[in-house]
């Protein structure tokens, strides 16, 4: 079947498409979970119908290989379908806050509410994990929704304008195709929230529209993301997963490894894993390879071959590039230093930067110093050096041994911190994206024999019994002596956390332990006798555990 070909929206349609979808909020029609469930299921099938004509879609316009689209995008997102639809119900019902004594008596509950209408602006590198997977969580939420997919993945935009209308109530979601007038068209209406996902020069105009409204605004950008690595990490392991995640998609990934602090050391045996790793995945070169994605435009070709041309460091691998295909080869540069063209701007191209230290210490400072990225990565066994890089650095997400894939685990939160991004999707995390935690109470006439020294006349004797009754007691105020006492407390923590005596060999003495324990309790049960009086306080001093006998 032939694809879709992309056809920009009039920008004065896009007043009647806001209208529209203005009405169809309030409508009412989707304060029904069965009808948002309904609009869910359709999603799934809008993508289960037409898979091959997505991956074709996406061949076309990032030149990606079927299994990356698979693996990458469709299965994600059918699979965080399928959990929205099975949990949206228990997501949408009312839930009751902590107990007070003080306001259970006013029945306090917490509705679960849509916003209303919310624009969302996808980007080309992820068309659909990032456009479809919010679009559910919009909805599953119960607001009506404008997508503004992205004008560089023409084939994907022109197949979500065609697929949309066809599967979904077009009082509940609409598509509008365009490039800069469409957008700023959209971004002058009054947003119930707006979710944008690309980068931070585009994201400060987008916000400066939307505080022309006061339009809540979440914010999915990207980064720098670093990999630190320990000399005693899996290398073979490390350097293949390093370079999967640097060469998927031709580096056009946000959370995509963009450069390597590695101890100065350590660098030529990193770069030679790296160099069989990549000899592997393209025996006969990358570029005859099926397995090798293309840069999305000619633009973004240039931008990355001047940062390549520019470098001050060693091509290591590859360096080979060709306009005429827009195709740049995995390439790994090493000994490169702070001020270089390729630490100057997140890459989003398959370029890998090697940069040495001399310490952990520095690797960590050199993140500290720049902005805090989207991801931040470390391959180590050793728990101590782990926690040491993720204790002392800020970013959207620490990952331990692995890339890129964290965004897709069920559960998790994907999202930044500051220049990389602000707010987080996926999941259950998009529900309450696009919820409005509407506080509510009831509260009964008879109450106020409690709080009825609330009204005036006010006295002395009246403020005196309110905060008796509501300010509760606190512990003793700290002391000189006892502030010094934690404080040296939490400096042998960390000591002890940074020289490697905390951490996995207490975590695998707990499971040794444990599994020992459970052992001995079946035996015990098993023979039908009392546990031994060594074993019950055992149990109670190791796991802080209270049972009766």
């Amino acid at each position: 079947m032939e694809g879709s070909k992309l056809v920009y929206t009039p920008l004065d349609e896009i007043d009647e498409i806001y209208t529209s979808l203005r009405q169809g909020f309030s409508s009412g029609k989707l304060k029904s979970v069965a009808y948002r469930k309904i609009q869910i299921l359709q999603v799934a099938y809008l993508l289960q119908d037409n898979i091959q004509r997505f991956k074709d879609a996406l061949a076309a316009d990032l030149g990606r290989p079927s299994l990356e689209s698979s693996f990458l995008e469709l299965n994600a997102v059918l699979g965080d379908t399928k959990v929205v639809y099975d949990r949206v119900d228990k997501w949408a019902k009312p839930e009751r806050p902590p107990f007070s004594l003080n306001f259970a008596a006013m029945r306090p509950v917490i509705r679960k509410e849509p916003k209303g209408v919310v624009l969302i602006i996808s980007p080309f590198n992820y068309p659909i994990f990032l456009t479809i997977g919010p679009l559910v969580g919009a909805i599953a939420a119960g607001n009506t929704v404008v997508i503004k997919p992205s004008e560089l993945s023409p084939a994907v935009s022109g197949l979500f304008a065609e697929l949309v209308p066809k599967y979904l109530d077009p009082d509940v979601a609409r598509v509008v195709n365009g490039a800069i007038p469409e957008t700023t068209k959209l971004l002058e209406y009054p947003w119930d929230h707006i979710l944008y996902t690309g980068n931070g020069r585009v994201a400060k105009i987008v916000c400066a529209a939307a505080a022309k409204h006061l339009s809540p605004v979440t914010l999915e950008l990207g980064g720098k993301s670093p990999v630190i690595i320990d000399p005693g990490c899996d290398l073979k392991t490390a350097a293949k997963r390093i370079l999967w995640g640097k060469v998927v998609n031709a580096g056009q990934t946000c959370v995509a490894p963009d450069y390597i602090l590695v101890p100065r050391h350590f660098q030529d045996k990193l770069v030679d894993a790296l160099k069989e790793v990549h000899d592997e995945f393209y025996p006969k070169g990358s570029s005859v390879s099926p397995d090798f994605s293309r840069i999305v435009s000619t633009s973004h070709f240039n931008r990355i071959k001047r940062l390549l041309d520019s470098t001050q460091g060693t091509v290591a691998i590859g360096g080979d590039t060709d306009e005429s295909k827009k195709f740049i080869a995995p390439t790994v540069v090493k000994d490169v230093q702070e001020g270089d063209a390729l630490m100057s701007e997140e890459l989003f191209g398959p370029v890998l930067p090697i940069v040495p230290v001399d310490s952990v210490d520095d690797a960590i400072a050199y993140v500290n110093r720049h902005d805090h990225p989207l991801a931040l990565y470390v391959f180590s066994q050793d728990a101590a050096f782990k926690a040491k890089v993720f204790d002392n650095t800020q970013s959207g997400a620490a990952i331990a041994n692995e890339v890129v894939i964290y965004i897709g685990a069920d559960g998790l939160p994907f999202g930044g911190i500051g220049p990389s991004g602000s707010g987080y999707h996926t999941g259950k995390y998009s529900f309450d994206l696009f919820t409005h935690f509407r506080s509510s109470m009831d509260s009964p006439s008879w109450v106020d024999v409690f709080l009825g020294n609330r009204f005036p006349p006010y006295t002395a004797k009246k403020e005196g019994i309110l905060r008796k009754a509501l300010v509760p007691s606190f512990p003793a105020r700290p002391t000189k002596a006892s502030i010094a006492a934690v404080a040296a407390s939490a400096s042998i923590s960390r000591s002890s956390l940074v020289n490697g005596t905390n951490g996995s060999i207490k975590r695998w003495g707990n499971w040794f332990l444990f599994v020992f324990g459970l052992a001995l309790a079946s035996a015990v049960l098993t023979k039908g006798t009392a546990a031994p009086t060594w074993f019950v306080g055992w149990i109670k001093n190791y796991f802080g555990v209270r049972f009766s006998r």
